[in-house]
């Protein structure tokens, strides 16, 4: 072993094992919290002096434990997160099975006790009482992914949109803050309307952290947040507008790296002027995205001034340390086939996206998960 194997021994040993211990601290924390809730639970059902406390149950509790952590909204969030999973105590290793009530604690025992038969026939009833979520080794896994953060997300979903992003979760370790941007930008209702929702999945995936300029790009585009109640009579300054008016939800919309820079962007090309709708900077990929919208379906018309549009950035406003401009074109309707030949010979990074002011039907949703789920857990 010489110097630099040495140090790069001791680098990558340090590291691996300061995530491990992280990860474990993550773990015991929301393992605490689940039994946390169970405490509270079971108190509240059992407790020799609860009608004492009534109401103010959370409020003395928190203020007599003196806990970092365990303030009055956290004891709360406790006691939801154990009536939303409570099968996590199925997953329970025997060391902690002390920690329990003693009646929980002497069900398991019995059960222990079971052939496996028996416990192979519990084992489906409690799946199916609470869904796939059902097999411990499903949730053991969701458990050592996440943080306790990220089940506070959770608990505040109904179960099959809960159940879509605990499939996100298992296939893309998102931070907290990606898993709440994803949340806020509907991607489970995106996914609704993808004819391919495992590619669909991938390329949320790959959003996460884009890599080239066609990670960057939705295939719906949801402006539900403008609340507009005539979808069909908006015009396209009115809309223009109203996305700059709600600037925050929009760059939510877009995606992760995306910075505002203008709207109506003027340019001169020969000795007419023209103006681009609105122009970004993306900080992860380095280029410029130009933004188009027409409150009607895709033409030809439309890629070509896009183009004319992307040629002139890339000449005159690209910096050496840049990447080509990106174009992405916003239409009420896409026309595939004529978008497919229109781009064809083009060497230009131009996207066209449909947006929707109104949310999809989701319940075509749920399948697909239930599906994708079992695949997880054999």
């Amino acid at each position: 072993m010489n110097f630099e194997k040495l140090v790069s021994s001791i680098q990558t040993t340090s590291a691996t094992l300061q995530q491990n211990a992280v990860k474990a601290v993550n773990i015991h924390l929301t393992l605490r919290n689940w039994l946390v809730g169970l405490y509270i639970v079971e108190y509240e059902q059992n407790g020799e002096d609860r009608a004492k406390y009534g109401q103010q149950l959370l409020s003395s509790l928190a203020n007599e434990i003196n806990i970092k952590g365990l303030s009055e909204t956290n004891l709360k969030l406790c006691r939801q997160f154990y009536f939303v999973y409570p099968e996590i105590l199925e997953t329970l290793a025997p060391e902690y099975h002390n920690l329990l009530p003693f009646s929980i604690r002497q069900s398991l025992s019995d059960k222990l006790k079971l052939t496996d038969n028996d416990r192979d026939r519990i084992r489906q009833t409690v799946s199916d009482e609470f869904g796939m979520r059902g097999n411990t080794e499903y949730l053991k896994r969701l458990l050592l992914s996440c943080s306790f953060s990220h089940m506070v997300e959770l608990i505040k979903l109904e179960q099959t949109k809960r159940n879509f992003y605990e499939l996100l979760i298992l296939k893309t370790t998102p931070t907290v803050r990606e898993l709440q941007r994803q949340i806020n930008t509907l991607t489970y209702e995106r996914l609704g309307l993808s004819s391919n929702k495992e590619l669909a999945l991938e390329q949320i995936r790959n959003k996460i952290t884009p890599e080239q300029s066609a990670d960057l790009i939705k295939s719906h585009y949801f402006f539900e947040f403008l609340n507009i109640n005539h979808p069909n009579l908006i015009e396209e300054s009115e809309l223009e507008q109203e996305l700059i008016s709600h600037l925050q939800e929009f760059i939510l919309e877009l995606g992760n790296g995306f910075c505002f820079e203008a709207r109506q962007k003027r340019i001169l090309i020969g000795d007419e002027y023209f103006f681009i709708d609105l122009v970004f900077y993306h900080r992860i990929l380095k280029c410029h995205v130009l933004v188009e919208l027409k409150t009607e379906k895709a033409n030809h018309e439309h890629i070509g001034q896009l183009k004319t549009y992307i040629n002139y950035y890339k000449k005159n406003f690209t910096l050496p340390n840049d990447n080509p401009p990106v174009g992405i074109l916003l239409v009420t309707s896409q026309n595939k086939t004529l978008v497919e030949y229109a781009i064809a010979d083009s060497d230009k990074d131009i996207f066209v996206s449909q947006y929707l002011l109104q949310l999809p039907d989701k319940e075509k949703l749920v399948t697909f998960i239930d599906e994708e789920i079992r695949n997880l857990e054999h």
